[in-house]
């Protein structure tokens, strides 16, 4: 027998189905459902969206069940993989993931269905709770704190250096972001990191004459060191 012969037998032998028990796929599925609901969890804990994704949740622990009984299809034949893979890669998802964590928990999911797919179980659960852990300890740590934006409408517009100077005094730094001069007077907003009472400065800046208007508004866009 040549080498092709051999080589025509293995692959024709791959069209056999692996011995997997009943017993094997109950157990493979409960515990990729139990690794789904602790990720769920995390989730549940973690979040802090001011809208809160139930669906998004949910689809944690199914996709961790789903990706496990694909795994095992796999499992099953050489030739069945190929067709899977084949299957899949026609599926196209369009929905845009824009939180990072997010992202983070979707591969985790994903990665726990490969593993309790392959009977992996105890890795499963071991980077699950490490996972978790290290999510918990560095949400500990303390967020830099974002800066703020102060609108100010004034009459007047020599006004600006009366203003900076009370800025100067609340704030461990500062930048004027936009400065507008109208013949109606002065707008400015300023972008500032505080170091004392918001409620102060805008009062004291409030209190300036020809001031109209003074808004302090917290920027929620990226912060930087």
């Amino acid at each position: 027998m040549g080498f092709k012969d051999i080589l025509k037998k293995s692959f024709l032998e791959s069209y056999n189905l692996t011995d997997i028990t009943m017993q094997d796929i109950l157990i493979a599925m409960a515990v990729a459902c139990g690794v789904g609901l602790y990720i769920f969890l995390v989730y549940r804990v973690v979040t802090r969206k001011a809208f809160y994704s139930k669906s998004f949740s949910i689809s944690l622990v199914v996709l961790a069940m789903i990706t496990t009984a694909v795994i095992l299809t796999i499992q099953s034949s050489v030739v069945v993989s190929l067709g899977m893979v084949g299957a899949l890669s026609i599926v196209r998802f369009r929905t845009a993931v824009k939180d990072p964590m997010d992202l983070i928990f979707l591969f985790w999911s994903i990665s726990m269905g490969i593993i309790c797919g392959v009977g992996l179980f105890e890795l499963a659960v071991l980077t699950s709770v490490g996972v978790s852990l290290v999510i918990a300890a560095l949400e500990l740590l303390p967020a830099v704190r974002l800066p703020m934006l102060l609108i100010i409408n004034t009459s007047e517009k020599s006004g600006e250096k009366g203003i900076l100077a009370i800025v100067a005094k609340y704030t461990k730094s500062y930048k004027v972001k936009s400065r507008n001069i109208t013949n109606q007077g002065l707008d400015m907003i300023v972008e500032l990191r505080m170091k004392k009472d918001c409620s102060d400065l805008v009062q004291e800046i409030q209190a300036l004459t020809g001031v109209s208007s003074a808004s302090l508004l917290l920027h929620e866009g990226e912060a930087t060191y």
